[in-house]
């Protein structure tokens, strides 16, 4: 192991036979300085690694507990009261809904102890009751693993940076859960009542702190069962290796990366083989001391899709502007995002943007829009006017971006979200949505919104013609509750 360190410690000062001892030492007298910024963009802060209801053992405030600090723990508990009218989901074209949702989990982790070999163990429990919906795994998981994986662990494989921050390298093996970027492609879906995981493998060279780093993943879908523990998708296997360059981030982040999914054809997904592949670039960062910050990123797609050329893209952009000097500090953004969708439906090519594992909550507070043939623009406002009440509001409008293909989540996916001859337009909708956010105590949170969304030409039009009327707006309110179960030692 010794060996392995030092070689790799030379490759990475260019031949420099320094070991990481050394350089430990020389920094001894310099505090180290993470290099990551956080983007600001609203939407895109991705879930911590441990998840954000986990907490060290050691710093619970349980007595007896003070040493443990190889040992993480969670216990997390949600509960979201939904009220649903007219919710273009659905295949009937007005109805209320008001569904209970609740979802338990629980973290174990064990690091330090046994170094380099690290375990994690997470499981879950998803439920949804008082719907007049049948169940979907989209709320259901009943008592599931969702991550169980052993990692091997090396905190300064590569030694440290050149602000003191060592440079570990892992490889896990196993479930895992995880989000890359904005979440727009690789995403928990933490809004959703069950999660998204893998299986397989994952490898990091560096962390968030370090001036770079490298992620690669080689990953099989998990298929959600609800009642049945999951199982991976045999058909289909993710790959990804994403980049990540903080050594100017006082400027720009860059993040470039690629992903592929591969599909093998069998009878379960139609005998349709797909060969997906994608590279894209991410640029963010915040303008000096100015209060403007900046998030860009695009995506080009390539492939076969079910014996199909496959040609799409996706671009996103946000700038944002934060009144520092005010209290609030309240922020307000603009942001346009554009995919792509099938231009022609009977040529042999599909420009249909794959929206690989993000989740929707970024597009619409509703979770009506997906990454795929949508043209959307929003405005957002954010401040906090009593310390510890976050509040956002916004405005989003939506259209097709190719008018002969689908709105997706439109009358539950039916053959009635797509008008092939493109007369029914390709204005989706708008929508006005607001939110708040605290702590109402120090181990109980609460998430509560409103959107109203007004139904444009094309969603009318597919209503009428699937169910032969249609509504005219969208109401949906929302009440959540959080415990962590461990706050309350504090």
């Amino acid at each position: 192991m010794a060996i392995f360190r030092k070689t790799a410690w030379a490759l990475a000062v260019g031949g420099w036979l320094i070991s990481p001892a050394q350089h430990a030492a020389e920094k001894s007298d310099q505090k180290a300085s993470s290099y990551y910024v956080e983007p600001g963009s609203y939407g895109t802060k991705r879930e911590t690694d441990p998840p954000e209801y986990v907490r060290n053992l050691s710093k619970t405030g349980i007595k007896g507990t003070e040493d443990m600090t190889w040992l993480n723990v969670g216990l997390d508990y949600r509960m979201r009261y939904e009220r649903r009218d007219d919710d273009l989901r659905r295949p009937v074209s007005s109805g209320l809904d008001e569904p209970v949702l609740l979802r338990t989990r629980a973290y174990l982790g064990v690091k330090d102890i046994l170094d380099p070999l690290r375990f994690v163990a997470e499981f879950e429990d998803a439920r949804v009751y008082n719907s007049r919906f049948p169940r979907s795994n989209r709320e259901v998981n009943e008592f599931e693993l969702i991550q169980g994986y052993g990692e091997l662990h090396f905190k300064d494989a590569l030694g440290y940076d050149d602000r003191g921050n060592a440079r570990p390298a892992f490889i896990r093996a196993g479930r895992m859960a995880f989000e890359f970027l904005d979440r727009r492609l690789i995403g928990l879906n933490r809004w959703r009542n069950t999660t998204n995981n893998f299986q397989g493998f994952r490898a990091s060279i560096g962390q968030d702190a370090n001036d770079w780093a490298v992620d690669l993943l080689a990953l099989q879908p998990l298929t959600r069962l609800m009642t049945d523990f999951d199982k991976p998708n045999q058909d289909q296997w993710f790959s990804s290796i994403i980049g990540h360059w903080r050594g100017w981030s006082d400027i720009v982040t860059i993040e470039p990366y690629y992903m592929a999914l591969r599909q093998d054809a069998s009878a379960a997904n139609n005998n349709q083989a797909r060969d997906i592949h994608g590279t894209g670039l991410r640029l963010y960062g915040w303008v000096g001391d100015t209060g403007i910050n900046y998030d860009f990123s695009g995506m080009y797609q390539f492939g076969r899709d079910g014996g199909r050329q496959h040609d799409a893209y996706m671009v996103t952009s946000e700038v944002g502007y934060t009144f520092k000097a005010h209290p609030w500090k309240p922020r307000i953004s603009a942001f346009y995002g554009h995919v792509s969708g099938d231009r022609d439906p009977n040529d042999n090519k599909n420009n249909r943007f794959e929206r690989f594992f993000g989740f929707a909550r970024p597009w619409s507070s509703d979770d009506y829009m997906v990454p795929e043939n949508l043209i959307a623009p929003k405005i957002r406002i954010e401040f906090e006017p009593i310390k510890g009440l976050k509040i956002d509001s916004g405005y989003s409008a939506f259209w097709l971006d190719s008018k002969t293909d689908r709105f997706r989540n439109l009358l539950d996916g039916s053959s009635f979200n797509r008008d092939r001859t493109g007369q029914s337009g390709d204005f989706l909708g708008h929508g006005l949505d607001i939110r708040a956010r605290c702590h109402l105590t120090r181990f109980i949170a609460a998430n509560v919104g409103y959107t109203h969304y007004t139904f444009g030409d094309f969603t009318r039009a597919r209503q009428e013609a699937a169910n032969g009327s249609s509504s005219d707006d969208s109401d949906f309110v929302y009440v959540e509750l959080s415990f962590n179960a461990l706050d309350i030692f504090k």
